[in-house]
């Protein structure tokens, strides 16, 4: 190389100009570039060699001359002609085939589209050839989609940017993606998938990259509400019905499949109770007493029957494997059915003629099963009662409806003959908390004499629908529960009778479990048992009605015993975490009501140690039924009772903190 040699080297990715200058040891030159900087460079670092003799102060012209003829479509030309015969050029024969000239001006041009080109040409050695057409047809559609991608990126800020200004927006179909990877990473945080393009949303918008920052973006864009339910987005239960389903509900309503009971017991002649709370729109039971001429009474307990308006496998049973249950939140309900279907014709609608499964129960004096029979049946629903009217009723003795006293009357009977075989009753609070209209109201569940007949009218169906399963051989989905190892006499007598008690029990109850073979429930004090009222509601109740209907029909059964393990696996699976959601979606609607509600102070007991060696116990707020944990300043023991004022509640992060009002006062003071 010669002083003044004109060459091209990189700065990073930044491309230069410089003349050489002189010699640096054996193989280094010193060059100046077009803006007086000299460097050190190796031969290795140069890209190319322009030639001639030039100054620094000719750089600047000289890339001023060159900037017409940097046009990358010229190469498309070139390409169109050297690709038929893959022919091979460098920057001095592409700057003749370009430009009909070789002059260091025009072979620099060249060199510079060749280098810069990602579509036509690719280098080989020290030459270019062209890339075959089909590769260049590719690239081209890859660099069309990537150019696509930059402009729905562009437009997508623009509509975030907007929204966050207040102006309104209509979102495209392009937005999706990046919405869903906000979504995910609000609700999973670091171990969402494809967080990148979430990440790159808040990165823009000059926001910490943090699920929170996710979280607050999407109530800021009116995606998502202030009190989304996260522990719902985390679950695998499934909002909203797929189209398809949707279809096969409403072509069920036009089109009623074909009864597989055809032949159905009629007994659209009994006085039929149905008795929810008030809000219930899924009717799945229903009350009957009958008097026989031998002065006999004859229990009635008639089951909604689903499974009338499909079959096993089919889209809708389908569906609710897949969802398993209803999910009841204070805001609403997620219906294992469309709902059309679910508080339609499945359900026992007051004054039409519905499909149900009956169960006929004759009980002996001391309330024990005497003698039962199941029928596929049909039904008309006389009256629609809520708790309150039946507590009402029975207080007041209504003539007229002697058989709802009688039913009354064997319940109590029942829970009698249930405690003697051993049933262990727990009576905790419960309490119901709804949200309408950003309200909310929690109302204690009042251990009623309706709940009790309602329960125990149930629990004796669970009974009669197990005995008849074990007696033919049925595998059905029959729910157990191991023996507890209760604490003893002496030591639940030292205990406060009431909540503290039923809370010491409580804790040492083994959870109930589900198998195809038939084995005592200890805290029901029955030898056999399944459930079968809520079939519109609980899939393990569907999955024994197919089996008992098949089996009083003189059919196959839809599902062998190896299937039946199978789907047991997936309902108590899916079961935990219906009911893990369940409680974390009332934990923060009751922990939100007492941040808003922080004045109150409210009726507290005590009802256990959690870890006494950190003063950590759970107390029973009694006005709301709800439990909390509390960590204690002073000496307590279960059963005390406290006067409690929150200090702090923060629903999204599950904290809550009390005060005791009057320990507080005292310490004032002192």
């Amino acid at each position: 190389m010669e002083k003044g040699t004109l060459v091209e080297f990189r700065l990073g990715s930044e491309r230069r100009l410089a003349t050489a200058e002189r010699p640096e040891g054996k193989k280094h030159w010193i060059v100046t570039d077009d803006r007086g900087q000299a460097h050190t460079l190796h031969p290795r670092q140069i890209t190319y060699a322009v030639g001639g003799t030039y100054k620094p102060a000719d750089l600047a012209p000289f890339l001023k001359e060159i900037q017409p003829y940097l046009e990358p479509s010229n190469l498309e030309i070139a390409w169109e002609i050297l690709v038929e015969d893959g022919e091979t050029v460098d920057p001095a024969e592409m700057a003749l085939l370009l430009f009909s000239a070789q002059t260091p001006v025009l072979s620099y041009a060249a060199h510079w589209l060749l280098s810069d080109d990602k579509l036509y040409f690719k280098l080989k050695g020290d030459r270019y050839e062209p890339r075959p057409k089909a590769q260049v047809m590719e690239l081209k559609h890859q660099l069309d989609m990537e150019t696509q991608r930059e402009q729905e990126w562009q437009s997508f800020l623009t509509r975030v940017e907007r929204v966050l200004a207040g102006q309104p927006v209509e979102w495209q179909s392009g937005d999706r993606p990046r919405l869903d990877a906000l979504e995910r990473f609000a609700t999973s945080g670091d171990e969402a998938t494809h967080r990148a393009p979430a990440l790159e949303t808040l990165l823009h918008l000059k926001r910490s990259e943090t699920s929170q920052a996710a979280f607050q973006l999407l109530v800021e864009l009116g995606l998502w509400s202030p009190h989304e339910n996260m522990a719902l987005r985390r679950s695998q239960i499934p909002i909203h019905f797929l189209p398809r389903v949707l279809e096969v509900a409403h072509h069920c309503l036009n089109s009623p499949p074909p009864d597989q009971n055809a032949d159905r017991l009629d007994l659209t002649h009994l006085k039929v109770y149905t008795i929810d709370d008030e809000s219930t729109l899924e009717i799945d039971d229903g009350l009957s007493l009958e008097y026989l001429a031998d002065g006999v009474q004859r229990l009635w307990i008639h089951i909604a029957d689903p499974t009338r308006w499909m079959q096993p496998g089919d889209e809708l049973d389908l569906e609710a494997r897949r969802r398993i249950t209803t999910l009841y939140l204070p805001t609403g309900m997620i219906s294992m059915f469309p709902s059309e279907l679910a508080t339609g014709p499945m359900s026992l609608v007051q004054g039409q003629v519905c499909c149900a499964l009956s169960f006929s129960v004759i009980l002996s004096p001391d309330g024990a099963i005497q003698d039962y029979n199941i029928y596929a049946s049909l039904i008309k629903a006389t009256y629609r009662l809520t708790y309150d009217d039946v507590d009402e009723m029975l207080q007041l003795g209504v003539q007229a409806e002697s058989e709802l006293e009688a039913i009354a009357q064997w319940a109590k009977c029942r829970q009698t003959w249930r405690q003697s075989q051993g049933a262990i009753s727990i009576h905790m609070p419960e309490s119901s908390i709804k949200v309408y209209n950003d309200e909310i109201t929690i109302q204690v569940l009042n251990d009623s004499l309706a709940r009790q007949l309602v329960a125990e009218m149930m629990i004796l169906t669970g009974e009669v629908a197990a005995r008849y399963g074990q007696a033919h051989h049925l595998p059905l989905p029959f729910r157990s529960q191991p023996q507890p190892e209760l604490p003893s006499e002496e030591e639940l007598l030292q205990l406060p009778s009431g909540p503290v008690r039923s809370c010491a029990i409580r804790r040492c109850m083994p959870r109930s479990e589900l198998s195809i073979t038939p084995a005592r429930h200890t805290s029901l004090g029955l030898d056999t048992y399944t459930q079968v009222t809520s079939p519109i509601r609980r899939y393990s109740d569907l999955l024994a009605h197919f089996q008992i209907k098949a089996h009083l029909r003189g059919a196959a059964l839809p599902f062998a015993p190896e299937a039946v393990k199978e789907l047991l696996l997936n309902i108590s699976a899916a079961a935990y975490e219906a009911v893990l959601v369940e409680r974390q979606t009332n934990r923060y609607w009751g922990l939100e009501f007492l941040r808003r509600n922080a004045d109150e102070v409210w009726d507290a007991l005590m009802l256990r140690w959690l870890r006494e060696h950190e003063n950590l116990g759970l107390v029973l707020l009694e006005d709301l039924g709800i439990e909390f944990p509390m960590r204690f300043t002073r000496p307590v023991t279960p059963g005390d009772r406290l006067e409690l004022k929150v200090s702090h509640a923060d629903p999204r992060q599950d904290i809550i903190q009390f005060q005791e009002m009057m320990y507080q006062e005292a310490q004032v003071k002192h």
